[in-house]
């Protein structure tokens, strides 16, 4: 039977014979689902219309996003280690040519995901692969597709690779994580649990980005604190072109203190 895969949000669900009744991810107040309804494809009926393009970001960093667009259009990105190469975050299309140049790149030692907007065919990476999926257990009821390569972390932070920690940050979702990567001046890969902005000098924070609703001033000043004692000069975005490659820790206490003086005290325009 197929796992179909929801058009919209791009979370695979559990094999079934008919397309699932509705989508939890979708219904979710931080979602939403389309005006013209739910829909469904499957990963075949994606190979046959998409591809994914590949760009280098930074040394030893490549993103991954699937062209045309589907489901939200993040991207994926590929962290290359002595101790091995993990994706962050996930892109629906999983195919021979993908697979190919993953291989190519040195494979794959695990996948962790930022949040459950970017599931995705996570299941279907972690099984190809042979590897570990993280994902923090406060979202763990999110998950659509169960499978035994699905690691479960818990607390505030999970070392997956020498130089590359995952730390939960909360806001977007309950286990909103990220990941710290100490190479270099050090970086932050942020799905969009901190969003970077158009400006790629700025970030958000957001409960739901689509439905426009807001975080709490006092989740944004602790999320900015957590930060505050990693050591990062670049975040990387779950977007293209969002990304801060240097200046970043600044970026991220300048914006944290202009969202807070906004949402906890609106002036006149």
């Amino acid at each position: 039977m197929p796992h179909f895969i929801c058009q919209a949000c791009a979370v695979q669900f559990a094999e079934s014979a008919a397309p699932p009744a509705h989508c939890p991810i979708c219904e979710d107040e931080r979602q939403f689902v389309p005006a013209r309804g739910q829909s469904w494809t499957t990963l075949e009926a994606i190979r046959g219309g998409h591809s994914n393009a590949w760009r280098q970001l930074a040394p030893n960093l490549l993103a991954v996003q699937t062209v045309p667009a589907f489901g939200i259009g993040q991207r994926a990105l590929l962290v290359q280690t002595p101790g091995g190469n993990l994706l962050w975050d996930c892109v629906a299309l999983l195919d021979e040519a993908t697979e190919a140049i993953s291989q190519g790149l040195g494979g794959l030692t695990g996948v962790a995901i930022s949040h459950p907007h970017y599931y995705s065919t996570m299941v279907e990476w972690g099984r190809t692969f042979g590897v570990p999926v993280w994902l923090h257990a406060d979202d763990r009821q999110h998950v659509m597709r169960p499978d035994p390569c699905l690691r479960f972390w818990e607390g505030d932070a999970q070392p997956v690779l020498p130089g590359l920690t995952l730390h939960r940050l909360g806001g977007h979702f309950a286990g909103g994580a990220v990941a710290h990567w100490s190479a270099g001046e050090g970086a932050l890969l942020s799905g969009d649990i901190l969003q970077v902005l158009p400006d790629r000098r700025h970030l958000g924070f957001m409960r739901s980005y689509p439905c426009l609703i807001p975080l709490p001033p006092a989740e944004v000043r602790r999320m900015a604190h957590y930060c505050d004692r990693l050591g990062f000069d670049a975040i990387y975005g779950a977007f293209h072109e969002r990304e801060i490659v240097t200046g970043a820790k600044a970026a991220l206490a300048r914006s944290a203190e202009r969202y807070c003086d906004w949402v906890g005290g609106m002036v006149e325009p």
